[in-house]
């Protein structure tokens, strides 16, 4: 059974455009910020960038980001990394012979992105987004001033929870396998 040890991901030189029809709020943040939240919670990518994994084997081995163009594979022989050539898998990827490691280069991402992603993107900047000017950072407040008597108060993981409390979460759940 192969095992990734581990993924460097390059951060892409640009993310997708800014889906259209997003609130004031939401257009106000920073979009590559909701990119790399979304990017975080799902195994597809939009953009390209570079990737490397280290694998360890024996068995098949499947890009864990998609779509993936693998470039080099290259073994680990006890002083260097040198090229190697491990036979197609049925599931995609690739055979390794041995324990390895194994060193897999490639650039993953592209395609355009789906009505689905587009969509969990607003609801993810607008749930960010959207009245929070006066207190991003802040759980609770009360302001009172005479008869004016107002408040603000929400959970500490408020932010944490945005991608499920916006329902974004639902629309990407198909995107969070790699094949």
């Amino acid at each position: 059974m192969t095992v990734t040890l581990k993924q460097v991901e390059a951060v892409p030189v640009t993310y997708p455009a800014t889906p259209t029809g997003l609130t004031t709020g939401a257009a106000a943040l920073d979009a590559a910020m909701i990119w790399q939240r979304i990017e975080a919670y799902i195994l597809h990518r939009f953009s390209a960038r570079a990737v490397v994994w280290t694998v360890e084997g024996p068995g098949d081995w499947v890009p864990p980001l998609t779509p993936a163009t693998i470039s080099t594979v290259e073994a680990w022989d006890g002083e260097a990394w040198v090229a190697a050539s491990p036979a197609a898998s049925p599931l995609g990827g690739y055979t390794l012979a041995s324990e390895g490691p194994y060193r897999v280069t490639a650039t993953v991402g592209g395609g355009s992105v789906p009505a689905a992603v587009a969509e969990a993107f607003r609801r993810l900047a607008a749930y960010i987004g959207d009245g929070q000017d006066d207190h991003f950072g802040v759980t609770s407040y009360k302001v009172v001033v005479g008869p004016v008597d107002t408040s603000f108060e929400r959970p500490l993981t408020w932010l944490a929870k945005a991608m499920i409390n916006s329902g974004a979460g639902d629309l990407l759940r198909p995107y969070r396998e790699a094949f």
